[in-house]
């Protein structure tokens, strides 16, 4: 039988069945496509200046569900590269992903990981458990080991809210390492070369039970925390009006929280700064 036998000019590929796996079926069959098989030659490094970087992203559970944010630099060696990048991106409808790392590499894996999610709904009929997403991801950023080693790692940020947990804990939040390993974190975590200063931050804010207002505080004050201490991340830009991503997952799906919320907060927390620079004292 040919193509044309097969109706709209698709392949035979498209017509043997397979797994519900979008990377696995580009692997068997167009495996050029896969952003994970491109590979530098041997011996080459990507320099630090090469290519641009972003930081810093950070995720809290709250009472309501999970909340990821990221700020919007992206770095070459001592350069800034972009100030107003989006780091933070919906998986589906109940999972979102955030990144650090190799800028362009990244936003070509957030796309291939959505596609993934998507078609392995349409495949099955039913989404893909938040544990399940985790894993996913995990396997794909273990493809990009070799890339990784040579400079060019992608260290992304799952989110997700997770309706067979019991109330209250149902914002999960998970992180990788660029071996692929996975990691579930309790109440908050962060990734990027400010994390430090942003968990520092988190770990002074959070209390349990926060509203959606108090968590969003919170991640905007970690990230200006992370912005103060590193040059590669950036804090928000009143001039230019440009203010980190906050986004939430809760039952009703995700959400990025409009840019006037975002920046009516991100003055007030700047005006706190004015009078108290090292930040709000500790949560109760």
């Amino acid at each position: 039988m040919t193509q044309g036998e097969y109706g709209g000019g698709l392949g035979e590929e498209f017509f043997i069945p397979g797994s519900s796996s979008f990377t696995e079926f580009l692997a068997l069959h167009r495996p050029e496509l896969l952003i994970t098989r491109r590979v530098l030659p041997d011996g080459v490094r990507a320099a630090p200046g090469q290519v641009p970087h972003g930081t810093t992203v950070l995720a809290l559970a709250y009472r309501d569900g999970v909340l990821l944010a990221g700020d919007r630099r992206a770095t070459m060696g001592n350069l800034i590269a972009q100030r107003d990048l989006e780091k933070v991106y919906p998986a589906d409808d109940l999972s979102a992903v955030a990144f650090a790392g190799t800028v362009g590499l990244a936003l070509d894996m957030v796309k291939l990981y959505q596609v993934e999610l998507t078609h392995f709904e349409k495949i099955e009929g039913t989404p893909m458990t938040l544990n399940a997403k985790a894993r996913r991801l995990a396997g794909m950023i273990r493809e990009n080991l070799g890339q990784a080693m040579q400079g060019l790692a992608v260290v992304p940020l799952l989110t997700g809210y997770d309706p067979s947990k019991p109330e209250g804990q149902r914002g999960r939040i998970f992180s990788f390492d660029i071996a692929g390993g996975m990691y579930e974190k309790t109440d908050f975590h962060a990734e990027g070369s400010g994390s430090p200063y942003a968990r520092g931050a988190l770990k002074k804010l959070f209390h349990r039970g926060m509203s959606r207002r108090e968590a969003s505080l919170a991640a905007l004050h970690a990230l200006y925390d992370a912005a103060d201490d590193d040059s590669a991340t950036g804090g928000p830009d009143l001039n230019r009006r440009i203010f980190p991503v906050v986004s939430v997952i809760t039952q009703d799906g995700f959400e990025r929280l409009p840019e006037s919320e975002t920046e009516e907060l991100s003055r007030r927390m700047v005006e706190q700064r004015g009078s108290r620079p090292d930040g709000p004292p500790a949560g109760p």
